[in-house]
């Protein structure tokens, strides 16, 4: 009997031209979503607010796991070559996807080409913050101290190729300075280092300076935005000193090549549905944290274009790798 019930199912979606999905009904098992960074930075923090409440839209448990080391590309490639069934998605920070192939020679996966794009969750307000042992009160003088002790002052990033690395760099090389650089596994012990001094400067995302600001552990100097941020409108655009100098960190959710678009469908919809509602969008942005709501394909499209971008100006910095 089954079997006739199945033929005829068959019949009916031959006849009417449309094919049937090709997995089981999703989810029917527990969903992980892979940060690959450490705990405490502005990808984990966004994983476990959709974690926290996509659970219950699902019907399903969904859990987080980190999985930091090599700029993101450890938890990255990990997600790369999962299967495509919607139990391993990514949160990730654009870096690994739109910069890493730039950086990195042999890297085991293709950033664009690797993923279904499923949600470009948020947009990032980013800092420039230094330790207030630094006798600097904004980026000319900071710049001044730098020029004055080539080599000595160190910024902290989450790790080579991330977009501390490479926000730090970029303006290391517009400001014409030499700082040394102190790469850690993920932005919440490159913070934890600055805060207590072990290095000067950090580029990072507000989230994780704003707090330490407010207690006077951080000063912060500039904002990565071309212009100042309704958030922060007394911290300065580093742009008012270095003209021209911009850098927009994005973070998105990502399954494997070849997801399923009814499971991409439905996970953009509910994500974006989510990071939308009124109390998840309040508690964002007194972080400095901008929801983004576009489709999967709008999402592909943002990919192609910051991939090109961002390999060009790794080319025209000579980035590289450490």
């Amino acid at each position: 009997m089954r079997v006739a019930k199945n033929a005829v199912a068959a019949l009916l979606f031959a006849a009417s031209g449309i094919a049937p999905p090709a997995h089981g009904a999703w989810p029917e098992k527990p969903v992980r979503i892979i940060v690959p960074f450490a705990p405490g930075g502005s990808a984990d923090i966004l994983a476990r607010t959709i974690s926290n409440k996509l659970n219950a839209v699902i019907g399903q448990p969904v859990v987080v796991e980190n999985r930091a080391g090599a700029a993101g590309n450890i938890g990255t490639e990990l997600v790369a070559k999962s299967k495509p069934d919607g139990y391993t998605l990514l949160v990730n920070l654009m870096n690994p996807h739109v910069v890493n192939q730039a950086l990195y020679r042999n890297l085991p996966f293709n950033g664009v080409e690797d993923f279904t794009p499923i949600a470009m969750l948020a947009a990032v307000i980013s800092t420039m913050a230094i330790h207030p042992s630094v006798p600097a009160k904004n980026v000319k003088e900071f710049i001044a101290v730098a020029r004055a002790r080539p080599g000595q002052l160190a910024y902290a990033s989450a790790g080579t190729g991330s977009s501390t690395h490479l926000n730090a760099a970029v303006f290391e090389k517009m400001a014409g300075i030499r700082l040394l650089h102190v790469p850690y596994k993920g932005g919440a012990p490159a913070v934890l280092d600055t805060v207590t001094g072990q290095t000067q400067m950090i580029i990072t995302a507000a989230t994780q300076t704003l707090p330490h600001a407010k207690t006077g552990r951080l000063r912060l100097i500039g904002v990565t935005r071309a212009k100042r941020v309704a958030m922060l409108p007394d911290v300065p655009a580093i742009a008012e000193t270095l003209p021209g100098y911009e850098a927009l960190v994005w973070f998105g959710a990502f399954g494997p090549a070849g997801l399923p678009k009814d499971i991409t469908a439905r996970l953009n919809t509910e994500i974006n549905s989510l990071m939308s509602a009124p109390d998840t969008k309040s508690v964002m942005e007194k972080m400095g944290v901008e929801i983004v709501n576009i489709t999967p394909e709008e999402f592909q499209k943002k990919l192609r274009e910051e991939a090109a971008h961002w390999t060009k100006v790794v080319r025209q910095y000579g980035i590289k790798a450490e």
